[in-house]
């Protein structure tokens, strides 16, 4: 499959365990896993099939659907730079790499050379001044209809530079855009309930 985005073969597959986000990662979750009132503990999610060449992971979750609510896509996660090797192979589990439950709250703990960009609640539209919520996993919490949600993982075989804690999207975009070492890429669309 050739991603024509990137011009690159696809070899790798996202993958969830469903295709509508459940309860717990999004609007309806429980307090527990809500920061200020907004579910910041993320998903699970699984990458099967990436390209041996590829050496760090990158993606974007967004909401499209969000445009005719806010006037703007909205951004619920962001990560650069992520080492593959940091993360678990199961060779017994028909999926290669997972990325656990809760991974965004834990990621700086666990990968800290990762490092994850600023979400909306960043926006001075919204205005959170807390880094637990604006620079972390959010969960959908759709106001109008159930709302469809991309997820899209980059591989790369370096890292992107200059990528700080709290980068902004256009600064992912532009470092996958202007590095030239995307081997792979994928994604997939996940419905949140309203």
């Amino acid at each position: 499959m050739i991603d024509g985005s990137l011009g690159r073969r696809r070899m790798m597959r996202v993958s969830t365990d469903f295709t509508t986000i459940p309860d717990d990662y999004g609007k309806a979750a429980p307090a527990a896993n809500l920061t200020e009132g907004i579910p910041t503990v993320s998903f699970p999610f699984y990458l099967d099939g990436v390209n041996p060449a590829a050496h760090y992971l990158h993606w974007e979750f967004v909401d499209d659907d969000s445009i005719p609510v806010c006037g703007f896509q909205w951004i619920h996660w962001s990560v650069a730079n992520l080492p593959i090797d940091a993360l678990m192979f199961d060779f017994n589990d028909s999926h290669a790499l997972h990325i656990p439950e809760n991974f965004s709250n834990q990621l700086q703990s666990m990968v800290p050379e990762a490092v994850q960009g600023r979400n909306s609640q960043a926006s001075r539209f919204v205005g959170s001044d807390n880094p637990a919520v604006y620079q972390r996993y959010n969960g959908p919490q759709p106001p109008d209809k159930p709302h469809d949600y991309m997820l899209t993982v980059y591989a790369t075989t370096k890292p992107l530079p200059e990528l700080k804690e709290g980068f902004w999207l256009n600064e992912l975009r532009d470092g996958l855009r202007i590095c030239r070492d995307v081997v792979d890429s994928d994604a997939i669309w996940l419905t949140g309930r309203n």
